[in-house]
């Protein structure tokens, strides 16, 4: 129920145009890619930090819930108003505001578009490195509030190693400042990075420094076959042992494998174990030494076949097919898909898929792997038919009981948001839980930016719900 006088509140200090109330509106701002809904009760869409930080005081003074929200690429259910109250979307925030090329940094607001961003960089011989699958369509505030992390991470890194400076609005409308440009910057607290990763229950993002890389002069990317998911894990080590650092160590497993052969003819033969889409990235003579020596890897490992792409077309080929995995996968016929993102030390990669193999054969699921064999990062998407959703549940958990036991964690990029807040214990300790809930409490004691999310205590159901059953939705 609406808070008597909240939106004409919030309408004289933004202005009737930035307020909407209509149903068919609020529906647009009820659901992320978690395929689950929980319709506001009011969405607003500022256009200045000054606007935002209004909205704020307002709704902290009338203890109403206020969920930022970005593109609502989220898979986790992190954007989803689930106790209603006020959706405010940063979408007005879309301003690439510099490049300095001189200290090699960007400043951006929120709702900057990350394909968009990297572009405009790559224009001034400049990279940003961090490229989540939804990178065409997820904005930089949604990466830094999840962390997001993508297929460069192996090599680069996640959103936090580039993030120097931030412009917040805490939950009472007060505006703060964190960081710097500075290459080194030890005044106090590290407070920008404890705005990374929160998922938006501490503060509203409105501006972001971003830290640049020079542009890698040249690239090259391979496939490789191999017999079964276990030489992927050696593969992996042997070439990290080596001091090889690739841009991308990307792998599928038999299962992902058959559904791309049939989406768009991936040309690997059936019964191939696994699939690897490596590339590297830097100087082009240290490209061509690279690359050479990752192929001699591979061949001493037990590789079937081994493809090096001598085209940007073939290049763009073989992109294609590791993105479509997540669309191939409507060929096995599912009445939904429960997709996980569990990460474990990358030496532990085979041993937790064949984990993952054994779950399935025991509970009667099928599930497809695939995902960044060079941080460890596996996409575990449960198939679900029209009478297995209980053993697919069970299937989930177990899943995440064998990553904590091989000293992973049950979220590797997606965040927890409410899809996992009853597993969250399984990583965190009571008191490492504690803590969090202080610092929570302390910078929103009224408890309005985002609530319901990450706290397993906090978790509730989102009403009108597409699918209030576990996560179901496309990878990352």
């Amino acid at each position: 129920m609406l808070k008597k006088d909240l939106a004409s509140r919030i309408k004289k200090a933004l202005g009737a145009k930035k307020v909407f109330q209509a149903l068919e509106d609020r529906i647009c701002y009820a659901y992320d890619a978690s395929q689950r809904q929980s319709i506001p009760d009011l969405v607003v869409i500022p256009e200045t930090v000054q606007e935002v930080a209004s909205v704020m005081q307002i709704a902290n003074k009338m203890a109403v819930p206020v969920v930022p929200r970005g593109a609502g690429s989220g898979m986790s259910g992190g954007s989803i108003p689930v106790c209603g109250g006020i959706v405010m979307a940063m979408t007005h925030f879309q301003s690439i505001l510099e490049i300095d090329t001189d200290n090699l940094m960007t400043v951006v607001q929120p709702g900057v578009i990350t394909s968009t961003l990297q572009e405009a960089v790559e224009e001034q011989g400049l990279f940003y490195p961090p490229d989540p699958a939804s990178q065409s369509f997820s904005t930089i505030g949604g990466n830094i509030a999840e962390n997001a992390g993508g297929m460069r991470a192996v090599k680069y890194g996640v959103t936090q190693d580039y993030v120097q400076r931030l412009e917040v609005v805490l939950p009472n409308g007060r505006v703060v400042h964190t960081g710097s440009k500075c290459v080194k910057d030890v005044v106090g607290y590290n407070l920008t990075q404890l705005f990374v990763g929160c998922e938006g229950t501490l503060g509203i993002i409105t501006e972001a420094t971003l830290r640049l890389l020079p542009l890698p002069e040249n690239q090259k990317t391979m496939s490789v076959t191999f017999p079964s998911i276990r030489e992927v894990g050696y593969c992996v080590s042997e070439i990290i042992k080596r001091k090889i650092i690739p841009t991308t160590l990307e792998f599928l497993d038999h299962n992902a494998i058959w559904s791309v052969n049939q989406y768009l003819d991936l040309g690997v033969p059936q019964g191939t174990g696994a699939f690897m889409l490596i590339e590297v990235d830097g100087p082009a003579e240290q490209v061509d030494k690279d690359i050479f020596r990752v192929a001699e890897i591979c061949r001493e490992i037990g590789s079937l076949n081994i493809d090096i792409a001598e085209s940007q077309s073939e290049r763009k080929r073989l992109w294609k097919a590791r993105r479509s995995v997540s669309a191939s996968l409507a060929w096995h016929n599912p009445v939904k898909k429960i997709n996980e993102d569990i990460v474990v030390p990358r030496a532990s990669l085979p041993d937790m898929v064949e984990s993952i193999e054994q779950i399935a054969d025991e509970t009667g699921m099928l599930i497809v792997n695939f995902g960044h064999a060079g941080d460890g990062n596996i996409h575990v998407n449960v198939l679900v038919k029209e009478d297995t959703l209980a053993q697919a549940h069970v299937a989930v958990r177990r899943i995440f009981e064998k990553t904590v036991q091989l000293g992973g964690c049950i979220t590797g990029e997606h965040g927890v948001g409410i899809s996992k807040q009853d597993f969250i214990d399984m990583n965190l300790e009571p008191s490492s839980l504690d803590l969090m809930r202080a610092i929570k409490n302390k910078l929103d004691p009224h408890g309005i930016l985002n609530p319901g999310k990450i706290f397993p205590e906090d978790r509730r159901e989102p009403i009108n719900s597409m699918d209030s059953n576990h996560n179901a939705s496309s990878e990352k």
